[in-house]
């Protein structure tokens, strides 16, 4: 777990190793949001390529 808090990036996905521990934020400076969709219409269409499972 980074210890680290950007409070600029809100985060609930406490199962990725760069969520900020018992504050749901990132722990990252900057993401990267991309989609899975070839036309996303929605947020579920949309996720963070940031992620990386603990």
């Amino acid at each position: 777990m980074n210890s680290r808090i950007n409070q600029a990036i809100s985060c609930t996905v406490s199962k990725c190793k760069n969520h900020a521990g018992n504050d749901n934020y990132c722990s990252l400076r900057s993401i990267k949001v991309g989609t899975h969709e070839a036309n996303p219409t929605m947020p579920e269409c949309t996720d963070c390529m940031s992620f990386e499972q603990k």
